[in-house]
């Protein structure tokens, strides 16, 4: 399992799901271009000392992170709002990879189309979506109730 985010927007949530990340043993794939420099205060700050336990992979754009994805054998899961399977009942696989879309923009209809899978999160009627790195937090708690995970679970 790996968790990649396309062209995010806020330093702040890179930071986040770098913890999320390192407290499930898992490597954080960063789409470019971000909206900020990854040299960030505000990454490390969300970061706390959890930076040193999360392996970042950059790549320079959607076309390389595809590439990448298809020589390592890896199903792309884009969890998004305009989803075609709830979460619930989807059936993650060891080589997967959750795909969250920029914070304002999610992804574009080519990236949309190019995911192997597309999952959403059902919430309440009247709202929109759920934070990034809450909707990662909830995709990894779902994949790890199935037994997919990095590390070895304390």
């Amino acid at each position: 399992m790996r968790v990649a985010f396309f062209q995010p927007d806020i330093p702040q949530n890179v930071g986040a799901a770098m913890r999320l990340c390192a407290c499930f043993g898992l490597a954080l794939d960063i789409i470019e271009p971000c909206a900020f420099a990854l040299s960030d205060k505000g990454i490390r700050k969300a970061a706390m000392d959890y930076q040193a336990h999360c392996t970042v992979n950059r790549h320079a754009s959607f076309t390389a992170f595809f590439q990448h994805m298809t020589e390592t054998k890896s199903r792309i899961v884009l969890m998004t709002t305009k989803g075609a399977d709830p979460l619930w009942s989807f059936k993650f696989e060891e080589n997967d990879c959750l795909l969250m879309g920029s914070e304002s923009a999610g992804v574009p209809q080519d990236v949309h189309e190019a995911a192997h899978q597309r999952v959403v999160i059902p919430t309440a009627g009247g709202t929109r979506s759920l934070n990034i790195v809450t909707a990662a937090a909830i995709g990894l708690g779902h994949a790890a109730s199935q037994g997919f995970t990095g590390a070895q679970m304390v």
